[in-house]
């Protein structure tokens, strides 16, 4: 297994946190209890996962930190909607979060069934 740093989903999943908390830094701070926190710690759980199910060394421990990942992955896109519907993120900022997702997960898939 190669190390979770060299693997372009966990750099790509760094750079989505990074986003997200740039998005996110402008949101009332009304919502730091409440959406900014739910989106922020989704994003986070990403690489994060990622990360210790590489580092597990174990097969089947690996897959199920990529599935939880992939959860997290999921999980982002309600609160992203309501952020959006709410005028918290403008149109231009959605798609590009949610492309972001969409290609997270595309590439968590695709892990998920090499390592299957």
């Amino acid at each position: 297994m190669a190390n979770f740093k060299e693997l372009l989903v966990w750099q790509k999943s760094i750079d989505f946190v990074t986003d997200i908390y740039r998005a996110t830094e402008l949101f009332p701070k009304s919502e730091i209890y409440g959406l900014i926190s739910q989106i922020r710690r989704a994003a986070a759980s990403i690489p994060s996962n990622i990360a210790e199910g590489n580092s597990r060394r174990s097969k089947p421990d690996y897959l199920q930190f990529l599935k939880i990942a992939r959860g997290s992955c999921a999980e982002i896109e309600t609160p992203l909607t309501i952020c959006k519907n709410l005028n918290l993120l403008n149109e231009e900022s959605y798609l590009k979060l949610n492309q972001g997702i969409i290609e997270i997960t595309k590439m968590l898939n695709g892990l998920i069934n090499s390592l299957q």
